[in-house]
């Protein structure tokens, strides 16, 4: 085995571990911050994000996906500003405070002595508001950390009062109007998939498993106001990955297959729903339309990348990280069983998001990252996607400027699905962070205030919405 010094080295080439993707070990408070420009008093809440941040330098070769989950919050009251960040104490995060967990990341073959989830659990994808506070979510599926969206102290991990029946993925749901907690889980080596529902008091009132014909690899799933979509779509470990636990991927020959679920029904009673073949990392929304179940999600397209030599074993996943996608609609007759989809942009984004008060009902506007044509994963600008007639308005950041996953912040009093504000977290070629308020219905306009922060935010991943009168 190489040593840990080698390992080092072979690190120094791996992009996700400098500049924008450089970790930040300083975890910053600073309250009551200067505004450039002015900050609406109609702003009350917080805007949260999640990331990859390594707690250390990594001994061992290392994948973005990898690095313990820290969160950014912003909160806003009466037009003033306070900043946070916060690591997500994890089990695994905890553990190796105090000398090592025992797990690695996805380069290195699973821990076996772990059980099927072999890999350090690091919370660092996704987060969602549930029950008064903050879910920090992990993408291979893990146990939840729940967190305080304004001081981001780490309340506990959560296994809904010991009922918790495996894992929660990343992109588990929240119903708005009842608060309940919608999640799915997948097997990684075993062929079944799983969802479930915890109330807004945190009971897990429902969950099921569904058989399928292999181990599948889902990233997101849709939610309406009666219906889950799961997604089992054709890329899958490769034979030599399932046999030595290593995360190693291939793309099948066969068509995607949705299931649409009833969200208190069975696994055998998934209505599966096959269409041209493809990968989906991100739903924007989804909501029930008569006799049709209707999905918005970005669908992937080649990047056209090959591996760059300059960043030697590390070339493939950059490659692979490249995410270009498009917006697409489909939509899955309930009666007939067709499937109808739509194209709604050629241009390429990703990372969409929604006012969270219309998730699983029929909604208009999705703000989605612009993808830089780069070789890595930069967010260049915002993209505000009108779901009904396709037609899109850009928001560019400053020319080498990187962004965040957008959160919509509903203005206090809103009339309408588009009243408010898309916040962002921004950064400049020289590393210096701001948060950006952008007036979501004069979206192409410059921002109505910018922020400078005490420290660089990283490049990350998904962020949402704490409404002010929704944080206990």
């Amino acid at each position: 085995m190489a040593s840990a010094a080698r390992l080092d080295s072979i690190n120094d080439c791996n992009p996700y571990l400098h500049g924008l993707y450089a970790p930040q070990l300083q975890e910053f408070t600073a309250l009551d911050l200067p505004v450039i420009g002015e900050l609406p008093k109609d702003l009350h809440g917080a805007y949260v994000r999640n990331g990859p941040n390594p707690a250390a330098w990594p001994s061992a070769p290392h994948h973005w996906f990898d690095g313990d989950g820290m969160v950014h919050s912003i909160y806003f009251e009466n037009g003033r500003a306070e900043y946070r960040n916060r690591f997500v104490r994890t089990d695994d995060h905890v553990a190796d405070l105090n000398g090592g967990c025992g797990a690695g990341g996805v380069l290195m073959p699973a821990a076996r002595d772990r059980g099927e989830r072999g890999y350090k659990d690091t919370a660092n994808t996704d987060l969602v508001m549930h029950g008064g506070s903050l879910l920090a979510l992990w993408y291979i599926s893990g146990v939840p950390v729940r967190m305080h969206p304004r001081t981001l102290e780490t309340i506990r991990s959560e296994r809904f009062g010991g009922a918790l029946p495996r894992h929660v993925s990343a992109h588990s749901k929240v119903d708005p109007v009842t608060s309940e907690f919608v999640f799915f889980d997948y097997a990684l080596y075993e062929p079944w998939m799983s969802f479930g529902t915890v109330s807004r008091d945190n009971v897990l009132t429902h969950f099921t498993t569904v058989d399928l014909p292999g181990p599948r690899l889902p990233h997101d799933m849709g939610l309406t106001e009666n219906y889950v979509i799961l997604h089992d779509l054709p890329v899958v470990f490769t034979e030599a990955g399932l046999r030595n636990r290593q995360w190693r991927i291939q793309t099948e020959p066969r068509p995607a297959r949705f299931g649409v679920v009833p969200r208190t029904g069975t696994g055998d009673q998934v209505r599966w729903f096959e269409t041209d073949p493809c990968y989906i990392y991100h739903v924007a929304n989804a909501w029930d339309d008569g006799d049709e179940v209707v999905m918005h999600a970005c669908r992937m397209v080649p990047n056209g990348f090959t591996p760059n030599p300059a960043y030697g074993p590390f070339g493939a996943m950059v490659n692979v990280l490249a995410l270009h996608a498009v917006p697409v609609e489909w939509r899955f007759h309930m009666k007939t069983g067709a499937v109808r989809q739509r194209q709604l942009d050629d241009r390429l984004g990703e990372f969409p998001t929604v006012n969270q008060g219309y998730v699983g009902r029929r909604s208009r506007w999705s703000y989605n990252v612009s993808m830089a044509p780069d070789e890595l994963q930069r967010f260049d600008g915002l993209l505000k996607y009108d779901l009904t007639t396709g037609d899109c308005t850009a928001h560019p950041f400053a020319e080498g400027h990187a962004g965040s996953e957008a959160a919509f912040a509903p203005r206090i009093g809103a009339v309408d699905e588009d009243d408010g504000y898309v916040i962002s977290f921004v950064t400049d070629p020289d590393g210096r962070s701001e948060v950006q308020v952008i007036a979501a219905q004069a979206f192409a306009d410059a921002p109505i205030a910018r922020i400078p922060l005490p420290g660089r935010v990283p490049a990350g991943f998904h962020g949402t919405w704490a409404p002010g009168d929704q944080i206990r």
